[in-house]
């Protein structure tokens, strides 16, 4: 049974990741809105708020500008690659608190080539420190990835196959980046960038947009036979110390990550256990953060992510399909939007739309993701 509190996801869209020369993010912002408004068959003159992230575009609210001046209240929210959660989240608060019957979140991001390095908007580091390499999410996910594999007993051909079931995957989704399959060996022969991660195990920065149309759970069926319900929204930050791009030193018990708080939060928040879940989506900017969060969202215990990977648990027709879309690996990541493509492939698979890719019968749906500066945000969907 539904109660008030309940939130519906009704609409769903995407600008495809990737490389757009002369679009801007808030053009790619403009087109997932409007995706979305079609599939949620409502117009944008039915929108009573709006809530938008982005890490180069210092005010994504200004994409009202391009959608229509209509005088509908635009806000922006962000908090480093756990933006797009917390934008949902935000959505579904307006609603829940009354203040409008339809709401927009968005997420719209263009990055330059190369690695993530130090970021203002992101550390508050200036400029020339990244410029000198001293900030690098390379050398950070390299070290936290080591650490974790010898306390663990990961082997780094587990981290390859987690990085070819990604492009895998990515090969089975029409809109991904990079939509083709690598293997094993392929990766494994690739540059070492940061041990023990080669370049087939990062994401890259690039372009795109996402976004989804909400409303009260009792309003649904007035814009889709297909509602998705918002059955928990969590984010939480660090509880000690500091980030850990920061200070590597810091212990990776799970104690200290704020995964795991969000996580639990979320069980609870929805009354399900992980058991439950058909579907997930975790944040892998590296296919070591995969491994690492398998465990972190309750999945599994450290180190059994060896035998589940070999086993092809993770894989689309295994017990835990993770990332079918490709994750970030295949899509890449534009930081503001990229919590909203894991809503889009979720509130997908449990409309039965995703193809070569659906998994059979998902009715839950799992996304976390991880952001600077030690943020953890966690979405559970389901019918």
């Amino acid at each position: 049974m539904m109660s008030s509190a309940d939130i519906a996801i009704v609409g769903v869209g995407l600008h495809p990741f990737g490389r757009y020369p002369g679009k801007s993010a808030l053009e790619m912002g403009e087109d997932a809105v409007i995706e979305a408004l079609g599939d949620a068959s409502a117009d944008w003159n039915d929108v009573d708020t709006l809530w938008a992230s982005s890490m180069e575009i210092k005010n994504p609210e200004a994409i009202t500008g391009h959608l229509g001046l209509t005088g509908v209240p635009a806000r922006s929210t962000f908090t480093g690659c756990a933006s797009g959660g917390n934008t949902l989240a935000q959505a579904a608060n307006s609603l829940r608190l009354g203040d409008a019957n339809l709401a927009v979140a968005v997420g719209l991001d263009k990055h330059p080539r190369g690695a993530f390095s130090d970021h203002p908007s992101v550390s508050g580091l200036p400029e020339w420190y990244g410029d000198l390499g001293l900030f690098l999410t390379t050398h950070f996910f390299g070290m936290k990835a080591t650490r974790y594999m010898y306390d663990h007993g990961i082997s780094e051909e587990t981290l390859a196959k987690v990085a070819a079931k990604a492009f895998a995957n990515g090969a089975r989704n029409p809109v991904a980046w990079r939509n083709k399959p690598i293997t094993v060996e392929e990766i494994l022969a690739s540059p070492v960038l940061n041990y023990p991660l080669r370049q087939y195990m990062y994401c890259g920065p690039d372009e795109g947009a996402a976004a989804a149309v909400l409303c009260r759970a009792e309003d649904a069926h007035r814009y889709t036979d297909t509602p998705v319900y918002l059955r928990a929204s969590t984010l939480f930050s660090r509880s000690e110390g500091a980030f850990e791009l920061l200070s590597p030193s810091l212990p990776l018990e799970s104690a200290s990550s704020p995964t795991v708080f969000a996580s639990k939060a979320a069980y609870e928040q929805a009354g399900i256990s992980p058991q439950d879940v058909d579907v997930i989506q975790l944040q892998d900017t590296d296919a070591g953060s995969e491994v690492i969060h398998m465990a972190e969202n309750g999945f599994c215990a450290d180190g059994d992510q060896e035998k589940l990977v070999a086993e092809g648990a993770t894989e689309i027709g295994g017990a835990l399909p993770i990332n079918t879309d490709g994750g970030l690996l295949a899509n890449g990541e534009p930081v503001g939007a990229s919590g909203l493509r894991q809503i889009w492939e979720l509130s997908n698979q449990l409309r039965g739309r995703c193809g070569d890719r659906q998994v059979p019968d998902a009715s839950v749906g799992y996304a976390q993701l991880y952001g600077a500066p030690g943020t953890a945000a966690v979405t559970i969907l389901s019918l």
